[in-house]
């Protein structure tokens, strides 16, 4: 049971990885982009949850985490969250940006 957070989050990753390879949405070769893309939004999260945690507004089951604690008492697996689904989320909208090109996302020059 300790291991179905990162279990979750794998096949998050396993689930999108196609859509590099099959697609060429070229999301992991522009690392700089997606940096200034997941990096920013994921700070904001990992303050938020720092606190919320500190004014017990909510906590984690240790049973679904591996016991890796962040400081702020911010379990391992919660950091990660904010990475890869973010990331995950950004292929997806890449690989649509892909097979519909005339979809206006909202950001085309």
């Amino acid at each position: 049971m300790h291991l179905i957070y990162l279990a979750i989050l794998a096949a998050c990753l396993f689930g999108t990885a196609p859509l590099e390879v099959v697609l060429h949405v070229g999301v992991y070769r522009q690392r700089r982009r997606l940096a200034l893309t997941v990096l920013p939004v994921a700070a904001v999260f990992v303050v938020w949850d720092v606190l919320e945690i500190r004014a017990g507004a909510w906590h984690y089951d240790s049973a679904y985490l591996v016991g890796v604690t962040l400081p702020g008492s911010l379990p391992l697996e919660e950091l990660l969250f904010f990475l890869v689904i973010p990331v995950c989320a950004v292929l997806t909208l890449e690989a649509v940006r892909v097979r519909k090109p005339h979809w206006l996302i909202g950001d085309e020059q």
